[in-house]
């Protein structure tokens, strides 16, 4: 049934019977038709999420909420090694990530059942008074409808990430995978099938940005819109929610900062550079893409990054030992290659990769990058590429690399690395985003919030936060005083 979406606990044909076609970034072969939802469909959706907010899950405890968040984690655990595949062959990254993104979905489905849990705990809090004559107590209460836009780099992770914290709280969900990576969100469908899931609790409709995501953001009937993306459909999401002053969280672009000082060791500093730009080929919002190396540390550190860089294994994702895979789509290809061509021309200097590797004369596929010295101006230095490009400047003192680092429209994470813990955690704390990683870069995990400043995005996904995204605070005031208030009746 992965033909048809998923609606109301139905897997149903497109009113309309359209489709798309997906394509093995690795091979550019179709991989697969996927049913193409349009505003009807939409509709129906939301009708249906509305109905089952309605008629009981919003009034659900969290315990009972928790037994469907565990259920959906054992049936993506069962499924756990397909789905890996599926992702590898849907999306290009090299089976280990692949796996490990599975994994992490399944654990964020259990981390939020247990959040769900614990909510129970949390509703009736007392608040404090300054009058005695007055009680109020809090209710968590769910949002209500939620319209959830996930992009293509983490396909499973990037749907768990929205969908459990909004169940786990009470709301029901209308997700629209990208077009690009559809099929792990329908397997998500269809663990949401297997185990019984009330109907209208989980809609997913693959679709195209204009015919399904637009209609999605303008719907009156949806509470709340999530959003993981570009920085310009970002804007048009917050602008459509603007309309009905809808609750809004966004998780946006990034152009991170990675600043490496002189007491840094060069091997560990080279693996986390390594890591931090391009792991799933630089295809991840956070990739500290801009490097900032103290200037008695960037000879040898340079050479060694540029040696290793080279010696990457690039190929298809289900080879053995591949790092690096294709780019997702013809079109992204040709995004990252215009930047690396703009790079080319311009005063920076071009130390590795902009090729297509030697020997992969099929498939999205392009040699990691990197570029010395840009000018502080150059697209390359200030836009997100998106891809396996990697930019280096020098600095000489701590106020010029805080400088380098906040310069930027964007503020979704960074890195710094240094032998002082000192001199490490000040920096750290003068960066202007939301993540800063220490003596490391990317690692993420369920518990921590994630999230970014200035045109990064507004608000935060994971952790406890990311179960206050789908909550209302109400506030409940009760006069307890035997004594009349005596404003009228005296």
């Amino acid at each position: 049934m992965r033909d048809h979406l998923y609606i109301n606990g139905q897997w149903v044909r497109p009113d309309l019977g359209g489709s798309f076609t997906t394509f093995n970034p690795a091979t550019e072969e179709p991989l697969s038709e996927v049913p193409s939802a349009t505003e009807e469909d939409i509709d129906h959706a939301v009708r249906a999420a509305r109905k089952a907010f309605d008629r009981g899950w919003g009034q659900t405890r969290g315990a009972e909420r928790a037994e469907w968040l565990d259920g959906l984690a054992d049936e993506l655990e069962r499924n756990q090694a397909d789905l890996a595949r599926l992702e590898v062959q849907d999306n290009g990254k090299p089976l280990p990530e692949a796996q490990w993104d599975v994994s992490d979905a399944i654990g964020c489905f259990r981390y939020y059942a247990n959040l769900a849990k614990e909510l129970d705990g949390r509703q009736d809090q007392v608040v404090e008074l300054p009058d005695e004559r007055f009680r109020t107590r809090l209710r968590f209460e769910p949002v209500g409808v939620a319209g959830q836009i996930i992009p293509w780099n983490y396909p499973l992770l990037m749907a768990a990430w929205k969908v459990a914290p909004a169940l786990a709280a009470g709301a029901t969900c209308v997700l629209k995978p990208s077009e690009l990576t559809p099929l792990s969100a329908l397997e998500l469908a269809a663990a949401a099938d297997a185990i019984g899931l009330p109907a209208g609790v989980l809609n997913i409709v693959p679709g195209l940005g204009a015919e399904a995501g637009a209609p999605l953001s303008h719907h009156p009937g949806v509470d709340k819109l999530a959003f993981t993306g570009s920085v310009p459909t970002g804007s048009r999401i917050m602008s459509a929610a603007a309309q009905d002053i809808k609750n809004v969280s966004l998780e946006l672009g990034g152009k991170s900062a990675f600043i490496v000082f002189d007491d840094s060791d060069v091997e560990s500093a080279v693996e986390w550079i390594l890591f931090g730009i391009f792991w799933n080929q630089g295809q991840v919002c956070s990739a500290t893409s801009r490097l900032m190396v103290q200037e008695g540390i960037a000879p040898r550190l340079i050479e060694r990054l540029v040696e290793a860089t080279r010696s990457i294994t690039i190929g298809n994702g289900m080879d053995p030992g591949v790092l690096l895979g294709p780019l997702i789509s013809q079109e992204q290809y040709e995004k990252v290659n215009t930047f690396v061509n703009k790079g080319r021309s311009s005063s920076a200097k071009l130390l590795a990769g902009g090729a297509r590797p030697a020997g992969l004369d099929c498939g999205w596929f392009l040699e990691p990058v990197i570029f010395d010295e840009p000018a502080e101006d150059a697209l390359i230095w200030r836009e997100e590429i998106f891809g396996p490009v990697l930019c280096v400047k020098r600095f000489k003192t701590e106020a010029d690399a805080i400088r380098l680092a906040n310069d930027s429209r964007f503020g979704l994470a960074g890195a710094v690395m240094s032998g002082d813990p000192q001199r490490a955690t000040r920096v750290a704390n003068q960066m202007r985003a939301g993540i800063i990683w220490v003596n490391c870069s990317q690692p993420t995990f369920t518990q921590a919030p994630w999230g970014g400043m200035k045109q990064s995005g507004i608000g935060r996904e994971l952790g406890v936060w990311g179960l206050d995204n789908y909550l209302e605070v109400k506030q409940l005031t009760e006069y307890v005083s035997e004594e009349p208030w005596g404003w009228y009746l005296k």
